[in-house]
């Protein structure tokens, strides 16, 4: 006979085992999104111990709505093995760009990184940042309903031999450096897709120690343009993140 108590057993002790696994990583990923998620498969499948913590109820951040609500989203060339390397559906437009399914990307990336050994948190803010040293060591973490009620809840602690910053547009983690003058972050500029898809790339880098950041996070910190609907420097940008800190923990 099935139990309810059996069920909630069940869910409670598998969460808080890995929860209580992942309370010491290689690398703590802020931001389920496409360059996070990239970031965190490569990392993984190298052997790394990294878990992914996203704010919101959803992975995949941006790429679930494409454009406007149209599902498809466009890469670019030089991304084009990523999606191989996903098994990820694509058609050639010309020009050296090919269009996939918003859906499918997602979901692909987001399965595949499991596969591979991330832990995804999902409803998991990240309030702020551990520094010891002047060094970025973890992530001071929260669940997301009791900071948007304001509850007065403290928090717990994740330790982290690096973290990256996969927030998007805000640069979200980086902001609790910033509001310590420890950092600045002069934000994303205006759309120019081809030169922000470049310097995505460009800027994907380590801007503290211990700290990186990827995607847009990686713009914004820079002050570099935003590209809109294209993700192949989305793609790349957690790719390189995550081979530079491979290398970083001898594992390259």
């Amino acid at each position: 006979m099935m139990r309810e108590m059996e069920i909630s057993r069940a869910i409670i002790e598998a969460y808080t085992r890995e929860l209580l696994e992942s309370l010491s990583l290689d690398v703590a990923i802020v931001g389920a999104g496409p360059s996070g998620m990239v970031a965190s498969y490569y990392l993984a499948k190298n052997g790394a111990k990294v878990a992914v913590f996203e704010k919101k109820l959803s992975i995949g951040g941006g790429i679930w709505g494409g454009a406007m609500g149209f599902n498809k989203i466009v890469v670019q060339e030089e991304a084009r093995e990523i999606l191989d390397e996903f098994g990820i559906t694509y058609k050639p437009l010309g020009k050296g760009l090919y269009v996939a399914d918003a859906i499918e990307t997602a979901t692909t990336i987001a399965s595949k990184a499991v596969k591979a050994g991330v832990r995804f948190f999902n409803m998991v803010e990240v309030e702020d940042l551990v520094v010891k040293d002047d060094r970025v060591a973890g992530i001071v973490i929260n669940w997301t309903p009791v900071l948007m009620t304001g509850l007065h809840v403290d928090p717990l602690t994740v330790e982290a031999k690096f973290v990256i910053d996969s927030t998007g547009h805000g640069a979200q983690i980086s902001q609790h450096l910033v509001r310590r003058g420890m950092l600045e972050v002069p934000g994303e500029g205006p759309m120019w897709a081809e030169k922000g898809e470049e310097l995505t790339v460009e800027h994907t880098r380590e801007i503290f120690p211990g700290l990186y950041v990827t995607g847009m996070a990686a713009n914004a910190i820079s002050g570099a343009p935003r590209m809109g609907p294209i993700f192949g420097g989305m793609f790349l940008s957690g790719r390189k993140a995550a081979f530079e800190i491979l290398e970083k923990l001898g594992r390259g």
